[in-house]
């Protein structure tokens, strides 16, 4: 059983960045056999993956935030820089050998959830307007649409 489930109330109806923001809660459950295991392994490279997959996760939105001119675009981005930061303080102390496997988990999950309910629906307007007025493209196009757009 995992540690934690996704809950569809996070859900903000898009449907990419909600898989993208459900990838990342199994990323916590990585976090927490690591803590059940006590393995180090695990921690390190569960810790690499999250840090590639949050930043790659935090261009598509950008992007997608950028294109439909959400207004509060700089903003939302520093949050995400911010984040990113403070994925590097652990990053650094783990690698100085202290266990950070609790104090992350804790920490992903609050913030995820909080910025999924607050920062990320601020957007979901903005962007769902956008996307729908690319709607005129062909639905077997939209997914080359968003590739498009994520490189």
């Amino acid at each position: 059983m995992a540690y934690w489930n996704w809950d569809p109330s996070y859900n903000i109806g898009i449907e990419e960045i909600d898989n993208q923001h459900k990838k990342i809660v199994q990323y916590i459950n990585e976090l927490h056999e690591a803590f059940v295991l006590n393995d180090k392994n695990i921690v390190k490279n569960t810790l690499f993956n999250i840090t590639e997959y949050v930043i790659s996760h935090f261009s598509f939105e950008e992007k997608l935030m950028e294109e439909a001119e959400y207004p509060q675009f700089m903003h939302h981005k520093s949050i995400h820089e911010n984040f990113v930061s403070s994925i590097g303080k652990y990053k650094i102390a783990f690698n100085e050998g202290r266990d950070i496997t609790g104090q992350l988990m804790a920490e992903l999950q609050i913030w995820l959830t909080q910025h999924i309910l607050i920062e990320d629906r601020a957007y979901k307007e903005s962007v769902q307007k956008m996307l729908n007025s690319k709607n005129t493209v062909k639905k077997s196009d939209k997914h080359t649409w968003f590739k498009k757009i994520f490189n």
